[in-house]
């Protein structure tokens, strides 16, 4: 890729510090190893508020506005969330309530989820996923998913977490590389 990859990161942990944050990190860390990029990590500890009392994209600060111009502009998104009543974080919706129904067609999805447990792990594919199909993004086949043993403290420390990690990047670059080559922005609108 002659220009950097932009990855945008997105953790929705309302907490600070975030197992899920670290993870999101990791995820970025994971590309920078392998290719050029230009991240943003977009955190809901921080732009949380000023999206709660906003019912539409206009009424929105222009911190989240910005932040949400990178979601849309991205070559890769990363979107995490810490497991919380079986789902994501209401906060994590209500971020993507804002983004263009059509902004994110084609654009490749890296989901990841952090949760209490392995049995949590289901909701990169129940919850997730789901959720980026309505947007027709193009999710990942792999994503990964971190329970609280893989982490001492906030940091990561299993090792079989770490080579998932390096998998998942492996087989998405060859993914994010053709997509940001060839977007499907032309399509937008006609499906």
């Amino acid at each position: 890729m002659a220009t950097p990859l932009r990855i945008v990161g997105i953790s929705g942990s309302l907490h600070e510090p975030s197992k899920t944050t670290a993870l999101v990190a990791a995820l970025i860390d994971g590309f920078a190893q392998r290719t050029d990029i230009d991240a943003q990590l977009v955190e809901l500890t921080r732009i949380g508020p000023a999206l709660a009392g906003a019912l539409r994209r206009e009424e929105l600060p222009a911190e989240a506005e910005t932040k949400l111009v990178a979601i849309e502009s991205a070559d890769l998104i990363i979107a995490a969330s810490p497991v919380y009543r079986a789902s994501f974080t209401g906060l994590f919706k209500h971020l993507f309530d804002f983004v263009g129904q059509y902004a994110l067609v084609g654009k490749p999805v890296l989901l990841a989820a952090t949760g209490g447990g392995e049995r949590h792990a289901l909701i990169i594919e129940h919850q997730l996923r789901p959720l980026f199909s309505f947007f027709q993004a193009l999710t990942l086949p792999l994503g990964v998913y971190a329970s609280n043993t893989d982490f001492d403290g906030y940091t990561l420390r299993d090792q079989a977490l770490q080579q998932r990690i390096d998998q998942v990047v492996t087989r998405a670059l060859p993914i994010v590389d053709r997509a940001a080559r060839e977007p499907v922005s032309e399509y937008v609108g006609s499906w």
